[in-house]
């Protein structure tokens, strides 16, 4: 049987402490888990086309004439074969803005049919259009992907 010497690796479990941690053991880094997100950004410019596919739709409330899935068509098309973040992204943002057009269209017709009684449910898309593409922006901006909480994802 052999003994333990000084320079070997082996330790007994009374050698460890009570809840078997070596204080004398090197610093071994752990890795961040990173497998919640889809695509991780490489570069800033990444981060702000994303960003920004995301904004163009409060862009376009404020704005006032230029349909919200503008900006996210146009940076999808040019960034599509660039940046899978920037895809996925600007894929994401124009669903969205696809979704809460059809939404908009009902809201019309409803309220139309109801002779004006129900003229709020217009502001509905748009106060939706607002906050989750504040919330989307500033996921974008930390470079994390966002998903809208309901979305018709016609465009794969």
């Amino acid at each position: 049987m052999k003994r333990n010497e000084p320079g070997d690796d082996f330790r007994r479990a009374e050698d460890l402490g009570p809840s078997g941690f070596d204080p004398h053991a090197p610093y071994r880094p752990v890795e961040p888990r990173t497998d919640f997100l889809v695509v991780s950004p490489t570069e800033s410019q990444d981060k702000n086309l994303a960003l920004l596919a995301h904004l163009s739709g409060c862009l376009a409330v404020v704005v006032g004439s230029v349909p919200g899935f503008v900006g996210p068509l146009v940076i999808w098309l040019i960034q599509k074969d660039k940046s899978k973040f920037v895809e996925q992204e600007s894929k994401e943002a124009l669903n969205f803005q696809i979704t809460l057009l059809i939404m908009s269209a009902v809201a019309i017709v409803i309220t139309f049919l109801s002779c004006w009684m129900l003229f709020p449910l217009i502001f509905i898309p748009l106060l939706m259009q607002v906050v989750f593409g504040i919330i989307a922006t500033l996921s974008a901006a930390n470079g994390t992907a966002y998903r809208y909480p309901f979305n018709l994802r016609l465009i794969k």
